[in-house]
C-alpha cells in the first residue's frame, strides 16, 4: 500500500519528536521499524500517511495518542537474569556488606516489561532473607510497566533461571496458560513500577544502594548520556554502585564514578 509509506521528510519528524520527547537517537537503520510499529496506529485511525499520524500525535487532542506512539517505539525485548554477571556481583560483592539498620534499596532506571527488576527482587530475596529491602523500576513505557506489573511472561524469557528459583519465585502457567510463568505474589508486591522519563526532571525517589542503568544508553546521543547520568547520581548513596550494560560505557560520559570492573563503577 504506496499510500503508507513512510517518507524521508516524515521519518527525520518522528526522529526529532522522539530525541525531544525521550532523549533516544534514532539513526536512518531504523525506519523500517518506526513504519512496522506504528502503521497499525494508522490503520486505527483511517488515516493514509505517517505524516497524518504525526500531526495527530502533535496535536492537543492527540496526548493520549502520543503516549501510545511512545510506547510502540520504546519497548524492547528482554529476558530474567540478562547480563548474569551483574547479579552475581550483587551477590558475592555488595549483599553481604549490607546495612542491617536501613532497607537496601535499588532502582531498575529502565525496566523495560519487568524481567530486570524481578530479578533483583529474587536476588535481593535469597540473598537478605528477612532483612528489609526495596526494589523501584521506572520506565517510559506505561505499555511495557503494565506488562511488567502483572509479572506473566512465556517460559523462553526464563532461560537464566534455575528450577531452584522457578519453584520458589514463579508459578508454573498449567492449561491454557501452558509455556509460561507468573512471578510470585509476594515477589510482585515488593517491586513497586512508575513511568518515569529520564530525560525529564526526576521525581523524589529517595536514596539508593545501586542503580541499574542498563541496556538504554545505547539509544542516546553523548550529551543526552551526560544528562541523564548527571540526573541519576545525586540518588546514588556514597559507596554505591552504578550498574550499566557490557555494550555501553561511561567514558566521555561521567568521571566522578571510580571503575570496579567494566560496567560496573562506584560512587566515592
Amino acid at each position: 500500500m504506496n499510500s503508507l509509506a513512510l517518507k524521508d521528510r516524515e521519518f527525520q519528524q518522528f526522529q526529532a519528536w522522539l530525541h525531544e520527547t525521550a532523549g533516544i537517537h534514532m539513526s536512518p537503520a531504523k525506519k523500517a521499524l518506526v513504519a512496522g510499529r506504528l502503521s497499525k496506529r494508522l490503520r486505527h485511525h483511517s488515516l493514509t500517511s505517517y505524516g497524518d499520524y504525526f500531526a495527530l500525535i502533535s496535536s492537543q487532542e492527540g496526548a493520549a495518542e502520543s503516549l501510545m506512539a511512545l510506547d510502540m517505539l520504546t519497548t524492547n525485548e528482554t529476558y530474567f537474569f540478562r547480563e548474569p554477571k551483574h547479579f552475581d556481583f550483587l551477590r558475592e560483592q555488595v549483599l553481604p556488606h549490607a546495612s542491617s539498620t536501613r532497607p537496601f534499596r535499588v532502582w531498575s532506571a529502565a525496566c523495560s516489561s519487568g524481567e530486570e527488576p524481578y530479578s533483583l527482587a529474587m536476588t535481593l530475596a535469597d540473598a537478605l532473607g528477612n532483612a528489609p529491602w526495596e526494589v523501584i523500576a521506572s520506565d517510559i513505557s506505561n505499555q511495557v510497566l503494565a506488562k511488567a506489573r502483572a509479572g506473566h511472561y512465556p517460559m523462553e524469557r526464563a532461560r537464566n533461571l534455575s528450577h531452584d528459583q522457578l519453584s520458589r519465585h514463579c508459578l508454573k502457567g498449567i492449561g491454557r496458560h501452558a509455556g509460561t510463568l507468573l512471578v510470585e505474589r509476594r515477589l510482585r508486591e515488593r517491586v513497586q513500577f512508575s513511568r518515569i522519563n529520564l530525560n525529564e526532571t526526576l521525581p523524589r525517589l529517595g536514596d539508593f544502594d545501586v542503580i541499574m542503568l542498563r541496556n538504554v544508553m545505547i539509544y542516546f546521543d553523548m550529551a543526552t548520556k551526560r544528562q541523564v547520568v548527571q540526573r541519576l547520581l545525586p540518588m546514588l548513596r556514597k559507596g554505591g554502585y552504578f550498574l550499566i550494560s557490557h555494550s555501553e560505557s561511561l567514558n566521555g560520559v561521567c568521571d566522578s564514578l571510580e571503575v570496579i570492573s567494566p560496567s560496573i563503577y562506584r560512587k566515592p
